[in-house]
Formats: C-alpha cells, sequence, structure tokens
C-alpha cells in the first residue's frame, strides 16, 4: 500500500528568535515542531487522506473509545543530524512494532510503508528544528481509535518534538554515574496473555505508580519482576 502525502505547510510557523529560545533548554517532550502527519482510517475507505499540515488540537468525542477504553498506541523513534542530512534510526522496526501494536488492540493496523513515509514527510518539512546541538530529533506516533466497533474508524497522527536525552541515558564521560534502581515487589507491567509487548497508554499508566515508590525511596528508575514468581526480572522503565 502506498498513499500520496498533500503537504500544507504551516501559515505561522514559529518565528526563528522563539525557536532558538526555546531550543536553549528542550527538556524532554516540551517542544514541538509546527507540523504534524494525519492519515484517517474508516472501514469504507481504508486508510486515506494522508497529509502533512499545522500541528493542532484533535477534537474529541466525549464518547471515543480512547477515553473509555484506552484503546490506543504510540510510537517513538530518534532522527540525528550527521554530515549529511538528518538520518531516521531503524524506523522500520517502530514501524513494524507499531502495526503489530494495532493489531493486539483490534485496531486498524497502518501499513509499515505508510508510517515510515508520514515520518519521512514530516523530517522534510520541519528538519529546521535541529540545531546541530547534542541531542535527538523523536518523532512520536499517535494512533487513536476514536469510536466504534474495533477496526471501524481511526485517526494516525505523527508529530515531532525535540529533546535531550534522559537523566538515565549520560551522554559524556562527565555527565556518567551510577544509577539506583528500585526493585518493584508490589507492581508488574507485564502478563502472559497481557499486553506488555504492546506499545499502548495502558502499560505506561500501569507503570506510573512503581515509579513513585522509587521515587520516594531515592532511585532513579524501576525494575519490574516477572507477574507469576515474582523473581525474574522483566522490564526496567529506563
Amino acid at each position: 500500500m502506498s498513499l500520496k502525502f498533500e503537504i500544507q505547510p504551516a501559515a505561522n510557523p514559529t518565528p526563528e528568535s522563539e525557536r532558538t529560545a526555546k531550543l536553549a533548554d528542550p527538556g524532554f517532550g516540551r517542544i514541538f515542531t509546527d507540523h504534524m502527519a494525519i492519515v484517517r482510517y474508516n472501514q469504507a475507505k481504508g486508510w486515506h487522506g494522508a497529509r502533512v499540515e499545522s500541528r493542532a488540537n484533535f477534537p474529541l468525542d466525549p464518547a471515543a473509545a480512547v477515553l473509555h477504553y484506552a484503546q490506543e498506541i504510540f510510537e517513538g523513534l530518534k532522527a540525528y543530524k550527521r554530515d549529511n542530512g538528518v538520518n531516521l534510526f531503524r524506523p522500520d522496526a517502530n514501524a513494524r512494532r507499531f502495526k503489530n501494536s494495532a493489531e493486539r488492540m483490534a485496531m486498524a493496523p497502518l501499513p509499515e510503508d505508510v508510517f515510515i513515509e508520514a515520518v519521512e514527510q514530516l523530517v522534510r518539512i520541519d528538519k529546521r528544528l535541529d540545531t546541530g546541538r547534542r541531542g535527538q530529533s523523536l518523532f512520536a506516533a499517535l494512533h487513536d481509535r476514536e469510536r466504534g466497533l474495533p477496526r471501524r474508524q481511526a485517526v494516525g497522527r505523527i508529530h515531532l518534538r525535540r529533546h535531550r536525552p534522559r537523566r538515565s541515558a549520560p551522554i559524556s564521560r562527565a555527565d556518567r554515574r551510577r544509577l539506583s534502581i528500585w526493585v518493584s515487589e508490589n507492581y508488574t507491567r507485564a502478563a502472559v496473555g497481557g499486553t506488555g509487548a504492546v506499545k499502548c497508554g495502558g502499560n505506561y499508566a500501569a507503570s506510573l505508580r512503581a515509579q513513585a515508590e522509587a521515587i520516594e525511596h531515592g532511585c532513579d528508575q524501576v525494575v519490574f519482576l516477572d507477574a507469576i514468581e515474582r523473581r525474574y526480572i522483566e522490564d526496567s522503565a529506563a
């Protein structure tokens, strides 16, 4: 499957001075670019309406399944500035996981080539966000099912944000230090037959109480044990 993306550049892009000021301290996931990529789905048309347009909020029906059943998935991948331009890191692997996650959550799977094309189109139009400083550009894909039965209607959106690496990922010898890890004995993140391998919001929401517990004990990150015997390392939030 292949879709042609309609490009609608932002009418009022962020001024250079404002963008430079924001990028001086981007933090993690706080600074977004001017555009987003959208692809829509319904049973009659399949995936359609692919376009890149100004970043904006979604109008959301109060009955949306994402609010009541948390039926949504997301994906993130990094792009690095190099001498030959901005390079994506293994977008095919993210596209494959995005598709697998959709199938597990009873959602319409976005074809892998459409996922990659959407990210590439967004990189082309918003690559000015990369200043060449230490750090990465993070591309996050959001796929919400709006309402109705599984696979009936959905919206896929990809947006781009600039961030510095998380504290748990040292970026230079001077920054390196030992991390303190809290082993959670009360909370688990994955179970046989569950959604532990899926990038859905519920998996991350379920980890937040354990993360708060780690912070309360002065630790940086959490290690989750297996859900059956609580003896084997299953996952880390780092």
